[in-house]
């Protein structure tokens, strides 16, 4: 039989403590952020176990989440973008590296950015909603990843379910990719 995730609650002190040691264990969670609840592991250890849960193959939709001293390392981030981070907007930028690139975001959640801070890297974050339908109830949530993932944090407050607006920036001009949450008119100008 499967473990059952551990049920932790984002109001708790020690939460975000809970969350870093689990994503230095390379575990898989579901997480709430500044837009909707994400599965979410550790940044360039967890793709394969994410890409796996979701059944994805080939191509992945996993946005990296960052601080953005952290973005500044992953990617080439145009100056403009700093006046909107952080925010619920994601945007596809080029690399550091020069090869590919990443659909980062730095969230606007102090929850999101205490454990990027004290883990120290990224996370990857994928919806929790499968193929054809969104699952929006923390209960639903909780009954579809209870045995799929090591702890769900509940986020008691939670008043939120629309994604992140995506904007394609390795194009010019900039492409909208997803209306979300964040008013990105300003740069799409």
């Amino acid at each position: 039989m499967v473990e059952e995730a551990q049920l932790l609650y984002k109001t708790v002190d020690t939460t975000v403590d809970q969350v870093v040691r689990l994503l230095q264990e390379n575990k898989i969670l579901v997480l709430p952020c500044d837009t909707i609840y994400g599965l979410s592991g550790q940044y360039n250890t967890s793709l394969e176990k994410l890409c796996s849960l979701k059944q994805k193959k080939g191509q992945h939709q996993f946005i990296v989440l960052a601080t953005l001293m952290q973005a500044h390392h992953l990617c080439k981030i145009p100056p403009v973008l700093e006046k909107h981070w952080p925010c619920a907007l994601t945007v596809i930028l080029e690399n550091q590296n020069g090869e590919g690139s990443t659909a980062i975001r730095v969230p606007d959640d102090p929850f999101t950015q205490q454990i990027l801070n004290k883990l120290g890297k990224p996370i990857y974050s994928t919806s929790v909603n499968d193929a054809g339908f969104a699952i929006t109830s923390i209960t639903d949530i909780i009954f579809t990843y209870k045995q799929k993932v090591q702890a769900i944090v509940i986020d008691p407050d939670r008043g939120r379910d629309t994604p992140s607006t995506l904007i394609d920036c390795t194009k010019e001009p900039y492409e909208l990719i997803r209306c979300g949450a964040y008013d990105a008119s300003a740069l799409l100008s």
